[in-house]
Parts: structure tokens; sequence; C-alpha cells
């Protein structure tokens, strides 16, 4: 397999994360949004959205969208799951992980910002304040959902699609300077996580294409 995809990327992020946990292997093929490598036809006639991830099969077939992805991942190599057996654990777990993908990471990745800084004129201090503003809304219901059932794990003793989904965006907050003091039970499941080898291997700095 690979994957077509940017080291800062949390979507990203999220699939090197649950490719390690699965224990599969992937060609690493960096796309560099910063520079607008994603808008490069080499690139976008692979992906009409011209967004990463892009997961690239053995057989040339590929899939877009990190969620989709992990969920592809999730039926063809059911070891170690990233959905619990249950109905109501899934459900759970993937509102856990909506509450990040779709509630507060589209407001704040990297074109959001772009917009808001170019088209709208907005300065940095105004662009750090809308991305606090939706982390701060977002980690505060993820928090309470937490403590509904609290685990060592988002959901449980294992990790799930929704710490898949956590780490990076605890990543991302905390290089945006976000007061992460009021999400104890967050950052404990965010503690957790980063022992393990396979969120340490995935992080950005692990990355053939980061920034030194």
């Amino acid at each position: 397999m690979k994957l077509y995809n940017y080291f800062r990327s949390s979507a990203s992020f999220r699939v090197r994360i649950a490719l390690n946990l699965k224990g599969l292997s992937y060609e690493y093929l960096p796309v560099h949004l910063a520079k607008g490598e994603h808008r490069r036809a080499e690139f976008t006639s692979l992906s009409s959205e011209g967004l990463v991830p892009l997961l690239e099969l053995d057989n040339g077939q590929r899939i877009t969208q990190s969620m989709a992805i992990i969920e592809y991942l999730e039926e063809t190599h059911p070891q170690s799951a990233l959905l619990p057996a249950d109905a109501i654990g899934r459900a759970r777990v993937r509102a856990l992980a909506q509450l990040i993908a779709c509630e507060v990471h589209p407001l704040n990745n990297l074109r959001v910002l772009k917009y808001l800084t170019h088209e709208l004129a907005q300065n940095e201090a105004a662009k750090n304040s809308w991305y606090r503003h939706w982390v701060a809304l977002g980690l505060q219901a993820f928090e309470a959902r937490l403590a509904e059932a609290p685990a060592t794990f988002s959901h449980g003793e294992t990790p799930t699609l929704a710490d898949c989904c956590l780490v990076p965006q605890i990543f991302n907050a905390q290089r945006f300077d976000c007061d992460l003091s009021a999400y104890p039970r967050t950052m404990a499941v965010f503690e957790a996580c980063m022992k393990l080898d396979a969120f340490q291997k995935a992080q950005p700095s692990a990355c053939p294409d980061a920034e030194k």
C-alpha cells in the first residue's frame, strides 16, 4: 500500500496511527500542503479532492478521506480492532471520533486558516483566537463524554478509532498553544496513547518529510 500524506496533516496522522496499530506496512509518499503540492496535476490526477491522505492499494485502487480509509482498514484487517464488538460501543467510538473529525478539525485545517488570513485578511492573533475557540468547544464536549465511562483510552482499555482522531488534534492544539489544563481526562488518554509505539512512530516528528 502507498499512503500519500503530509506530516502535519491531522487526517494523515490518523491513518498512520491506524496502520501502525494494525501492524500494516506501507510506502510513505509525502505531499507538502504548505508548498501547494496537493494542487499540482500529478496529485490531483490521483485525487479529485486534492486532499491528503490518499491510500493506494496494491491493486491500484485508491481511497480518500481519513475516516473512510480507517473504516476500510478495519473491515479488511480486523485484527487489533479499532471498533468495539458491541453496537452501542461502536456508536460511542464513532461519535467520539466524529466529534474531533467533523466538529473541530474542519474549522481548523490548513486551508481554512489560510482563507482566514488571506481572503478575509485576519491577522495572526485573530487566526489563533479562532483556532483556540473551536478546539475549546470540541474538547469540552470530549472531556464530558469521557467522564461518562472513564477508562485508560477514549473507550475501554485498548486504542480505538476515537484515539486515532484525538491524538493528532492534541498535537495541533499544543502547536497552537491552546490551554489544555481544563481537560485532565482527555490528556490522560493522550498520554496513555503516546506510551505506545504505534502512536509514537506516527507522530509528525517521526515522518520522513518532517521539517527538522
